[in-house]
């Protein structure tokens, strides 16, 4: 019951992130908010306040706000509707739902490297025959101090530095044994693998696994602000790599995507590792969901924007049966997406078991 309350709660608080965003900058345009909705199907609460009711709805898989006017059909000419606003202020309540999220991401990762996360330190765990580390004399214990000259404490810190001199031959190790520092000149070979976005990439190996030892690292109050920037920003970059990947067929959409079975399926894992793991996880999808909803789709946030430039250069809006079709055609996209990730989460995570029920 555990993960499943622990998921509710999530995609709970990024959807309700994401329409407050919607909402407050409805707000602060002058657009009456008729209704703040969490999830879809029957009402299980609902409460008035002012001109919105606030309801929640028993499949908490989605959300909206709905503004006065905000269909061809439906606008009448008052000012407090939405399409009496100018595109620009329009522009900033379809932007604010996805700003959000993004700000949700910066700030749990921040909040994560200010109050220390788990990392695994330098100490040497493994080592692998054929490899520079085990024939130039490293042992299982040994603790790698410094790589070229420069200070590592961590197992992240270490791969990155061996990664910066895998253009040299070898690599210059200090490392700590029994007290004692000793030195070592470790050869560096190249390995072809497939990454996250399946681009072949050449990595620097050394022949190396961690010890499990595990310590907490944090960061002061400033440096987690800039780390967790440059954290949101790098998992920006890396998602829409991958989104090309899929568009260009270097990615299996099969093996990238998943919906919401395989999201519950990550954050069971995440609530067994610990708090962090489930803030780490929030951080991610929230930044996910912004990049998702920015895409130039119909019915998507990203697609309201594309619109709204069409608009901005045809100086009309669409007309109402356009503005419908537009809409059916991104309802459907969705829906076939759903099924699709849904289907595929089935096979990706009950394939087997499913196959063997029926071979029985």
């Amino acid at each position: 019951m555990i993960p499943i309350f622990i998921f509710i709660l999530i995609l709970s608080l990024l959807i309700i992130v994401h329409e407050f965003g919607h909402f407050i900058a409805a707000r602060r345009n002058g657009v009456r908010v008729e209704q703040f909705s969490l999830g879809f199907g029957p009402q299980i609460f609902k409460k008035k306040v002012g001109d919105t009711e606030y309801s929640i709805s028993l499949i908490p898989l989605g959300g909206y706000v709905k503004m006065a006017g905000d269909s061809q059909s439906e606008y009448k000419g008052a000012d407090y509707e939405y399409f009496s606003k100018a595109p620009g202020r329009r522009f900033q309540i379809i932007f604010f739902g996805p700003l959000l999220n993004y700000l949700l991401g910066f700030l749990f990762f921040w909040f994560i490297l200010f109050i220390g996360y788990p990392s695994l330190t330098s100490k040497v765990g493994g080592l692998i025959d054929g490899y520079g580390a085990k024939e130039a004399g490293l042992t299982v214990g040994d603790k790698i101090i410094l790589v070229d000259g420069k200070k590592v404490d961590f197992w992240e810190e270490l791969q990155r530095k061996i990664q910066e001199s895998k253009t040299k031959p070898s690599v210059a190790l200090t490392v700590l044994r029994n007290n004692k520092e000793l030195k070592f000149d470790v050869l560096i070979k190249d390995k072809v693998f497939d990454d996250q976005l399946g681009k072949k990439r050449a990595l620097g190996i050394i022949g190396i696994s961690p010890f499990d030892e595990i310590v907490e690292v944090r960061h002061g109050f400033f440096e987690s602000a800039y780390l967790a920037v440059k954290k949101t920003v790098n998992l920006t970059i890396m998602t829409y790599e991958g989104l090309w990947g899929l568009v260009s067929g270097r990615m299996s959409m099969r093996e990238s995507m998943t919906g919401p079975l395989g999201i519950f399926f990550i954050t069971s894992k995440a609530a067994k590792l610990g708090l962090i793991a489930v803030l780490h996880l929030i951080a991610v999808l929230s930044v996910s969901l912004a990049i998702f909803n920015l895409l130039p789709l119909p019915i998507l946030d990203g697609g309201h924007l594309f619109l709204l430039g069409l608009e901005k250069l045809r100086k009309k809006a669409l007309g109402i049966k356009t503005e419908a079709v537009v809409n059916n055609i991104g309802f459907t996209l969705m829906i076939s997406l759903a099924v699709f990730v849904t289907y595929n989460d089935i096979l990706r995570l009950y394939g087997d078991k499913l196959s063997k029920l029926f071979v029985k």
